[in-house]
Order: structure tokens, then C-alpha cells, then sequence
């Protein structure tokens, strides 16, 4: 069974959570025996150019769709042209454009491409298409988002395939946009989702939430939660000497940075936490940094510049580094998520987390038994959580055991993975498009 997952990339120059669950599929599938492939959109996988376990292009390569979307006389250039806005060092330098992490100023190109073939960059979708039936002859595709419904009903009605597509944090993006852009999207997204077999989500809350927003019906959507590979993960044993808190994701205002730096101001000035310090990683872009300054500044009026440390190599083999010497971790994304890998990625290295009750985080704190959770989401209440917490050591060691263990029972790639395979077992085995000797066949070699 051959397994194609298309993913969006993001170019390697901040911590992606969804990029990074994505990666990490393909390669449990691959470890258990699984053929699969990552195959990316609009950016490379990583800082460094192309995925360096395959030779698989960029499709709708970022520079190409831009002016496609923006400038009529670029609809028809020719290949050689294409080629060029589409290789490696062109769209490294478009990674690190601050307009491709965010929605304003492209509701009009996120429209044209859920319009599919309608929309334009039709030459993408079939370069895309040819591309999977010529070289790939996938089985199954696996969407990791509903912006990119706008592909299913072309590799369905080409490829006569089942089609999968995560739901993650698609609200994030969406609902910033102004009407009536934001009523069009979400049409969209529920309109190309009657070419998609099965939807899944990865936590119980984002279910409840996406099935108010997209019409899906019910037997097509499955809640799958994410894990990670508990081999992968050094255990630490939190840091009881200095209290020191962590920080893994993009720095920036919604990830909830600021209420980070402040709530570690409030810390700081508690004389039982005078020698507490902050971890910082997870990268940022060029929208970030003014924003990044105005933070520290706050650090170094109060005479903390030093005790904030910034670890620039986010990368999963890397965190063992980062996550030695921590307390806690603390992500507090200010409305929320629908899941936050962050969280798993603390709990198998056996550090607790502190966060807000909003989003998915009060359901993975309670099924892990792994932290602690805090309301309002302000500063100070997640300071008066961080003294609760760190008050009591017995509390901190007790948060750590339960995390690790539940990363192990409950949300490690092995179940992920498990759990994701049956979905792809039913699919295929009860295709309708599929004969009853194909079918039979098929189900065997899975």
C-alpha cells in the first residue's frame, strides 16, 4: 500500500507543529513497513532545500503561485521560467517572506486555490496530478489540511483513489479574514469536502469545533490524537534548583509570547523565585522581531536580560539539549489549539507543562495527567500557577512520571499510527470504486 501525504512547507525557519506531525507519520509509516512519502507545497521541508530523503519537487511552488494569483501575464510563462521561480535558492529566499505565515493579504489567493481547477493555478493541480499517476501511483492520499481541499476532487476524479484530510488549527487561519471572504472559505472547504473519504482530527475538542464551522458528516470523521516516538525523547529530571521555564514554539504575539515574558516578570519579582530563569526556542520570521524586542526590552528595564536564554536549533534531535535543565514548559497560545505537539514533546522528556485552559490543552492535561492547567489566560494567573507548581517539588516529580508514562501508553506514534492504518484499512477495503477482487487484494497487502 502506498501512502502519499501532501503537506504544506514551511521552510524550516520556525517551529511548525503541524509540519512536524506530518514528517513524523511518514516516517512511522515508512518504520513499520509502510510505503510512504512526504510530498510538499508552496516551500521546502526545511531551511536547507528539499526533502533530503528523496529527490520529490516543490509543487505550487510559493513564487510561482504568487505572481499566478497577482499578475495575468505570468498564467502563461513558459517552463524554463517556472522552473527558475521554483528552484531551491528562490524559494528559500520566499521562506523567509513574513506574508507566507499569515492570512492577511492572501484571502484571495486561498480562495483561488480551494477553487481547484477553477481557480489559477490549474497548471499546478495538473502538473500535481500527472505527477502522482506517472511516478508515485499512490494508493491513498493524505491532505494535512482543509486549505488544501481545493486538490481533492482533481486527484479523485484522476485518480479514482480514497482521499484523507486532517483537520488542525484551519480556524487560526481562516477566522482572522474580513466578510466576506471568511463565509466563502469555509463554503469551500465544506463543498470540495464531499470528494474527501474520511476527516480526521486530532483531538475531541477540535471535532466538536470544526463540525460547527464545515459540514461533515459524522461517520466520516474520526479523532485520531497525535503522538510522538518515546525512543526519540531523552528522560530529564526537571531542574528543583533553579526554576527555570520553557518555551517551544514560534515567538510571536499568538503563541502568546507576551504573556510569557510578563507572567516571568511577575515570577521574578517574587523573592522566593529571584533566580528563576526562561528558556526560549522554536524560531520566528521577519514579523517577529519588532515584536520580540519590545518583550525584552521589558526583560532588561527590570534588570533580566540575562536570565532569558534563546536556543536556535529547534530541531526534534536537538531538543534533548533544550529540554535539559527545565522545570516546566509553558505555551500560552492566547486562544488556544487544537492539539500543540509541544505538549508531547515536554512530557516524553519528562518535563511537566503549565497551560491555559482554552483550546485542546485542558483535554491533553487531564488524559495525561502530565501538568497543570490555569485560567484566565493572563499573566498572572500563570505566574500564580508557576509558584503553585514549583512550591512543591513533590508535584513537579509526580507531573513528570505521569507524562512520560502517557506518552508511552497513550499518545505515542505506535498508536498514532495504529489508529491512523485502520482508517486507511476501511477506506480502502470498502471503496466503491474498487471490484471485489481489487479489493480483496488490496486489503492483504496493507
Amino acid at each position: 500500500m502506498k501512502i502519499v501525504s501532501i503537506v504544506p512547507g514551511f521552510g524550516g525557519t520556525f517551529y511548525c507543529g503541524n509540519c512536524l506531525r506530518d514528517s513524523a507519520f511518514v516516517k512511522a509509516l515508512r518504520a513499520a513497513g509502510h510505503d510512504a512519502i512526504t510530498l510538499p507545497l508552496y516551500l521546502p521541508l526545511s531551511s536547507n532545500g528539499f526533502d533530503t530523503e528523496s529527490d520529490i519537487p516543490v509543487f505550487y511552488g510559493a513564487v510561482n503561485i504568487y505572481f499566478e494569483q497577482n499578475f495575468r501575464l505570468f498564467r502563461n510563462i513558459p517552463l524554463w521560467l517556472r522552473k527558475i521561480l521554483n528552484s531551491p535558492p528562490v524559494l528559500r529566499f520566499a521562506a523567509r517572506m513574513s506574508s507566507s505565515t499569515r492570512a492577511t493579504g492572501l484571502e484571495d489567493m486561498t480562495i483561488s486555490m480551494l477553487r481547484g481547477r477553477d481557480g489559477f493555478q490549474s497548471y499546478e493541480l495538473d502538473e500535481l496530478i500527472s505527477y502522482l499517476k506517472h511516478h508515485e501511483k499512490p494508493d491513498i492520499i493524505h491532505l494535512s489540511n482543509a486549505l488544501l481541499l481545493g486538490l481533492a476532487k482533481g486527484i479523485r476524479d484522476e485518480l479514482n483513489i480514497p482521499v484523507v484530510c486532517t483537520l488542525q488549527d484551519e480556524d487560526v487561519w481562516v477566522e482572522v479574514m474580513n466578510e466576506p471572504y471568511r463565509s466563502q472559505v469555509w463554503d469551500l472547504m465544506s463543498e470540495n469536502g464531499n470528494y474527501v473519504d474520511a476527516f480526521i482530527t486530532v483531538s475531541q475538542f477540535f471535532a466538536d469545533k470544526i463540525s460547527r464551522l464545515m459540514t461533515i458528516p459524522s461517520e466520516k470523521l474520526h479523532v485520531v490524537p497525535l503522538g510522538v516516538d518515546p525512543s526519540v525523547y531523552q528522560v530529564k529530571k526537571p531542574n528543583l534548583d533553579v526554576p527555570t521555564i520553557g518555551f517551544l514554539s514560534r515567538s510571536n504575539a499568538g503563541n502568546g509570547f507576551e504573556i510569557l515574558i510578563d507572567a516571568f516578570i511577575l515570577l521574578k519579582q517574587n523573592s522566593q523565585f529571584k533566580n528563576a530563569r526562561l528558556k526560549v526556542t522554536g524560531g520566528r520570521t521577519g514579523d517577529d522581531m519588532k515584536f520580540i524586542n519590545r518583550q525584552l526590552k521589558k526583560l532588561k528595564a527590570k534588570g533580566y536580560q540575562n536570565d532569558i536564554e534563546f536556543v536556535e536549533d529547534f530541531r526534534t534531535e536537538s531538543l534533548r539539549n533544550f529540554f535539559e535543565g527545565l522545570t516546566l514548559l509553558s505555551v500560552p497560545v492566547q486562544k488556544g489549539e487544537a492539539f500543540g505537539l509541544y505538549q508531547l514533546e515536554s512530557l516524553a522528556s519528562g518535563i511537566p507543562i503549565v497551560q491555559p485552559a482554552v483550546g485542546a490543552f485542558p483535554e491533553i492535561v487531564a488524559n495525561s495527567g502530565g501538568g497543570l492547567i490555569y485560567e484566565p489566560n493572563t499573566p498572572d494567573a500563570l505566574a500564580k500557577k508557576w509558584e503553585q507548581c514549583l512550591l512543591d517539588k513533590d508535584l513537579i516529580m509526580r507531573l513528570s512520571e505521569n507524562g512520560r508514562k502517557a506518552i508511552e501508553e497513550k499518545y505515542s506514534s505506535t498508536v498514532m499510527l495504529s489508529n491512523m492504518v485502520e482508517v486507511y484499512r476501511n477506506l480502502v477495503c470498502l471503496d466503491n470504486d474498487m471490484t471485489i477482487s481489487t479489493n480483496q487484494s488490496r486489503c492483504v497487502n496493507f
